[in-house]
């Protein structure tokens, strides 16, 4: 008797497994869904990224279309992400003062007039630079999110690559910085060779000190500040000529930034 229940046991302890629920693997689908779904917004931007960075792909190698639709399209692509950025941390729009003043202290606004200023000049492949490294470095992130959506052990090779990027996120994010610096006597330049309206290299000048009064990212001030620093130990070591007028453009840039802004004490 006692064989013949164990018997039982085992055939019901087999039929018992085979109605428990499949793996955790079999439910990745059903994860993938549910989380798209339910993050509409972070799943759309981080499409749009992986898109600007292709676009960015065909402007270097112009396999599809020309240069300059893939140059718009990489700029199209960062204002719908700023758009949608700005949906996100802003409340519904009204015509306020204190919502203008609130807007116009985000980032992706800023971004969002970048993209403004630069859709009708001819394309420059150092304009679509701090685009690209702000969407790989974002787009990586939450990759890494959705791998790990899929499992903690998945997709290895693509984990290898995330990590370098964020092991130089500081680098990136520096890198992005110094080519929003550069760019401003590029559209100087690019202005009169005919290259750009008369009005880009002002918005842009715009653009830059919004950039660096940005209270998210010091980026851009740390940026000019090593900048000073390196053209200040140049013109020690140079002639004095050389070293008199390096500290006029040093002043002359100096004037130029904007009061640095007292933080608000709590009572």
């Amino acid at each position: 008797m006692s064989d013949d229940n164990n018997d039982n046991n085992q055939q019901n302890g087999t039929s018992s497994n085979s109605n428990t629920p499949p793996p955790t693997a079999n439910n990745v689908p059903a994860k993938m869904i549910e989380h798209f779904k339910g993050h509409k917004v972070d799943v759309s931007m981080w499409l749009i990224r992986i898109l600007a960075i292709i676009f960015a792909v065909f402007y270097v190698l112009p396999i599809f279309g020309t240069k300059q639709s893939a140059f718009n399209k990489v700029l199209l692509s960062n204002a719908a992400i700023s758009a949608l950025r700005l949906h996100q941390r802003l409340p519904s729009f009204t015509f306020s003062r204190e919502f203008l003043a609130r807007l116009f202290v985000e980032d992706s606004c800023h971004y969002f007039m970048y993209s403004l200023i630069f859709l009708n000049v001819q394309p420059t492949l150092l304009i679509l630079a701090p685009i690209v490294l702000f969407a790989i470095l974002h787009a990586s992130s939450y990759s890494l999110k959705l791998l790990d959506i899929i499992g903690q052990n998945s997709w290895w090779g693509a984990r290898f690559l995330i990590s370098l990027v964020e092991f130089q996120a500081g680098n990136i994010l520096k890198a992005a910085s110094f080519s929003e610096i550069f760019i401003m006597p590029l559209a100087v330049v690019m202005t009169f060779m005919g290259r750009a309206g008369l009005m880009t290299p002002i918005m842009y000048y715009h653009f830059l000190v919004m950039r660096y009064s940005s209270r998210r990212n010091p980026y851009t001030r740390n940026a000019f500040a090593e900048l000073r620093m390196t053209a200040e130990a140049l013109a020690a070591r140079s002639p004095s000529i050389v070293g008199k007028v390096v500290h006029t453009a040093i002043a002359f840039i100096s004037r130029l930034a904007p009061a640095p802004q007292a933080v608000p004490t709590q009572q």
